[in-house]
């Protein structure tokens, strides 16, 4: 991860950055927005992991898939600091120096190259987004999604344990982010943080949820409105 201080500097690399880009890409540079590090982590897909070019600013967290190192790269993806909240993971005998990254619209894990990278770009984004808070303006609360689990961790569908084929796809609930299959994830909602406009899927035990939860805020077969359910929802 290399810092970046002169305010030279800084506007030369946003400028860098942004012609690394295709020209339809979002701007970047802005006054007052100054580039805190770069660097590649290995970022956690649906299918495999991949490696990835990280950008962070003082109110942004960018990153991008890589086309040729250092020079040309495509798909940046956009991140408010203020929309993310970041867990710690332990090591595993797969994945070693790996964290969470949770956002309102998609959660994944990445991973750096050593413990001390792990350990910098973290601190420097707690710092980043302790700054923000320190700016005046409403403090929402955020919801955030889960994130998914990786299609090569489950053979069999997490929720009738029907084994996986050509044919038996494997699909993810956007709810609870289990890899499950078509007859388990037949349901469909609005999820208002990852996509107010569109019903996503989600799996039969999430669906259920849902169903039960509206059931209760209409007083069940009753017809009648639970004071105490709609206070606790």
């Amino acid at each position: 991860m290399d810092l970046l201080v002169s305010e030279y500097q800084n506007r030369q690399r946003i400028k860098k950055i942004e012609n690394s880009f295709h020209p339809s890409a979002p701007q970047l540079f802005t006054p007052g927005r100054f580039l805190t590090g770069e660097g590649p982590l290995m970022k956690q897909g649906r299918k495999k992991r991949e490696e990835k070019m990280f950008f962070l600013f003082n109110d942004i967290l960018v990153y991008s898939s890589i086309i040729m190192t250092n020079r040309w790269y495509k798909n940046p993806k956009i991140i408010p600091l203020k929309d993310i909240k970041l867990d710690d993971m332990e090591d595993s005998d797969d994945v070693q120096h790996q964290w969470l990254i949770c956002t309102p619209r998609k959660s994944f894990y990445v991973s750096a190259s050593s413990g001390e990278e792990k350990k910098a770009w973290m601190q420097h984004i707690k710092v980043c987004q302790q700054t923000l808070l320190q700016e005046p303006g409403p403090q929402t609360e955020t919801t955030y999604a889960r994130s998914w689990i990786p299609d090569r961790a489950a053979q069999k569908c997490m929720r009738c344990l029907a084994t996986f084929t050509g044919i038996n796809r494997r699909h993810h609930c956007r709810k609870c982010g289990f890899v499950v299959c078509n007859t388990c994830s037949k349901g469909r909602t609005l999820i208002q943080h990852i996509h107010p406009n569109k019903p996503l899927r989600i799996c039969k035990v999430c669906n259920k949820t849902d169903d039960d939860k509206t059931s209760r805020l209409r007083g069940g077969s009753s017809g009648l409105w639970d004071e105490t359910c709609s206070d606790e929802e």
